[in-house]
């Protein structure tokens, strides 16, 4: 009995239907857990769905624990010890934290732990990882992962410095570091910058630049992973074109 729980609940076999079924009604239940949190009002129907959906939450997470050992291969105590120290079971635990803790109505942000429940949508699409386009997209993150982050990290320096010179150059535009890094970074990107308003000549003339480095910052991730995708998409060509031609020698 526990096995075939854990085979539906888990295991999400190809040819198995329960557990597909299984894992669309989980991914229901997730998103309509997520309704209340676009809307501002918290009315009783919402509070439904919210205790509905994290009961069935709790039920599932009792039931991955009391099949632990299924899922770590060992016989005994230690898998069910083990289990609640897995990733996957801490973002389980951290979603139901918001609705079963009375500190929710004080602190609102508890409720976007919520959102940590993606991550079982992503792992129950288990289809995605059968997907030869998304595999390649998997590659081309791997390869180009360090052109990626020295663009990342060139980016984030040059916000660093650019708002320490507004900071201190525009005292008065600034009330606060974060306030002059928001500003950069809204320059850089290309995304405006709010109402505030520079004096300054040097202010001035690094939003400037900030937003024509910002075309090249946008620019270039884009070009790195687009070259990247074909680049991968040649080479996938190329595999099949040898495995059709050694299948006719």
């Amino acid at each position: 009995m526990r096995r075939r729980i854990y085979e539906i609940i888990d295991e999400a076999l190809e040819t198995d239907l329960w557990s597909k079924l299984y894992d669309v009604f989980m991914i229901i239940i997730i998103i309509a857990n997520l309704v209340p949190l676009a809307s501002k009002d918290y009315n009783r129907t919402f509070e439904l769905i919210d205790h509905i959906t994290v009961s069935i939450f709790i039920i599932d997470y009792v039931l991955r624990l009391i099949t632990a050992d299924f899922k770590f291969g060992k016989k005994g105590a230690a898998s069910f010890f083990l289990y609640p120290f897995t990733p996957m079971a801490i973002i389980d635990l951290l979603a139901i934290l918001p609705t079963i803790s009375p500190l929710s109505n004080t602190f609102k942000l508890l409720k976007l732990l919520k959102l940590l429940k993606f991550a079982r949508v992503i792992k129950a699409l288990n289809f995605l990882q059968h997907s030869k386009y998304v595999r390649l997209i998997e590659n081309v993150f791997k390869k180009q992962r360090q052109a990626l982050a020295c663009v990342i990290t060139l980016a984030v320096l040059y916000i660093l410095a650019s708002a320490l010179i507004m900071f201190n150059v525009e005292p008065d535009s600034f009330e606060t570091f974060f306030d002059a890094a928001f500003c950069a970074t809204m320059a850089l990107t290309a995304l405006g910058y709010s109402n505030i308003y520079l004096v300054t000549t040097i202010g001035k003339t690094v939003i400037m630049i900030s937003s024509i480095l910002g075309i090249v910052v946008v620019a270039l991730p884009a070009a790195i992973l687009t070259a990247g995708y074909i680049n991968e998409l040649k080479e996938a060509e190329l595999e099949t074109e040898e495995k059709m031609l050694s299948g006719k020698l």
